[in-house]
């Protein structure tokens, strides 16, 4: 620490850390330690707040008042134990190392040693503040805001430690976590390739394949070109399609259609499941397995770490059954070729990754008129996943015919139902038959 007092018999201590322009407070009291930021940088005003939040926790021990429990960081190291035992082997590895990484930089550092208690909405609300505002850009000296998306994985894992604390009986309810002053999220079309922008990319990586800009990068050309043909024919995530092997896929003939295609085996975010594809994945899936392989010294066999693959030696076999289609990632020559179209974003600047050319295939498949459940069911995804980020932006989804209804005119030559002359005939005919 770059300086530390103690004070009232060294039960009050404040100090400034190095890495800290504000003094802090802290002290023991009934068990515990308390300590807090005085959010001052002269000694003398952080002082005088240190010694009236020490006598206001000594009045609230005497009255009964002082917040008393288990801590944030105590629920959070059971919350640890108790997911890592039941979710073994049901969770992805990375997906419960994020949990844990959110918890050691974010959570804990602002909520550790904070009563379970004492975790308000308003405290939440204050989280919020803190890391929309606690990081500077050191260019631009503006705040580096996270992510919506970052944000809510934030909360969920905070959450997730205070249903372990409910759950324990270490806390009597979970205070309300949402977010105030927030605006329904509008709805943003994913982004895709559309046609005309898919037929460039294409035919950009075809000329990239057939003359790479160095011969040893062939290989890789040649990949990424199949890789953008398989992926819109298919609508494969690009994690489902980076773990595909050449055994999960099959050539078959449909029965229905009549045409060739590929039967996947899918391994993904949602288990197993079942892809068929278009027929414009044939040929790349058969040149993918007809494709010479590196050799083992240069390009990783099997399951190896997944580089960039760009310079690669062939050696003389063709690829095994239990090898996977796309080995290598090529990061570098995607966002290239993007670079190099333009296309590295869409209008409205949202950034076009390998997932979009998923998003290009639901797309197209909405604009050709397919049904929209057998194209969830195909792509592992629900129908209100595709109505909500698909179908709502795609115009051929509107029937011009049931939207420009016109209701049809009266002839103006003809008398109308209800004239008096219809009234009057009517009246005789009532009166003749009485008179009958």
């Amino acid at each position: 620490m770059a300086a530390h007092h103690e004070f009232f018999g060294g039960k009050l201590h404040v100090y400034k850390r190095d890495d800290s322009r504000f003094w802090q407070c802290s002290t023991y009291l009934k068990g515990r330690n308390f300590r807090i930021s005085t959010k001052e940088e002269g000694f003398a005003q952080a002082k005088d707040i240190a010694e009236d939040w020490y006598l206001g926790l000594k009045s609230k021990a005497r009255t009964g008042d002082l917040p008393q429990g288990k801590t944030f960081k105590f629920a959070a190291a059971q919350f640890r134990k108790e997911y890592e035992a039941l979710t073994a082997g049901e969770r992805n590895p990375e997906y419960v190392k994020d949990h844990w990484n959110r918890l050691r930089v974010h959570l804990e550092p602002f909520f550790g040693d904070k009563v379970l208690s004492a975790i308000t909405p308003g405290l939440v609300q204050d989280y919020r503040i803190h890391r929309a505002t606690s990081r500077i850009n050191a260019k631009t000296g503006e705040p580096m805001r996270p992510s919506r998306s970052t944000m809510h994985q934030e909360i969920v894992t905070l959450r997730l430690v205070l249903k372990t604390a409910e759950r324990h009986g270490w806390l009597t309810y979970v205070p309300d976590l949402a977010a105030p002053y927030k605006s329904s999220g509008k709805i943003s079309h994913r982004a895709w390739f559309s046609p005309d922008e898919y037929k460039r990319l294409y035919t950009a990586t075809r000329e990239r394949a057939a003359t790479p800009p160095k011969p040893r990068w062939r290989w890789a050309c040649e990949q990424m070109h199949d890789f953008v043909l398989f992926m819109v024919n298919t609508g494969l995530r690009p994690d489902e399609a980076w773990r595909l092997e050449f055994r999960d896929v099959e050539i078959v003939k449909d029965a229905r259609s009549g045409e060739t295609i590929l039967e996947i085996s899918v391994r993904g975010k949602r288990g197993v499941g079942y892809c068929k594809s278009m027929p414009g994945a044939v040929v790349p899936f058969e040149r993918l397995r007809d494709r010479l392989r590196p050799l083992e010294e240069e390009g990783r066999r099997h399951h190896g770490p997944i580089n960039n693959g760009a310079d690669m030696v062939l050696g003389s076999r063709k690829p095994e059954s239990t090898e996977r289609l796309f080995p290598y990632r090529h990061r570098e020559l995607w966002n290239k070729v993007l670079s190099e179209l333009d296309m590295k974003s869409d209008r409205e600047g949202n950034a076009r990754t390998a997932y979009s050319l998923r998003h290009t295939y639901i797309s197209m498949r909405l604009m050709e008129g397919a049904d929209i459940y057998q194209v969830a069911k195909n792509c592992r995804t629900s129908v209100e996943m595709i109505e909500k980020f698909y179908a709502a932006h795609i115009k051929h989804m509107i029937d011009a015919s049931a939207v420009n209804v016109r209701r049809q005119r009266p002839n103006k030559r003809q008398p109308q139902r209800g004239t008096i002359a219809q009234l009057s005939k009517f009246g005789q005919e009532i009166d003749l038959g009485e008179r009958s």
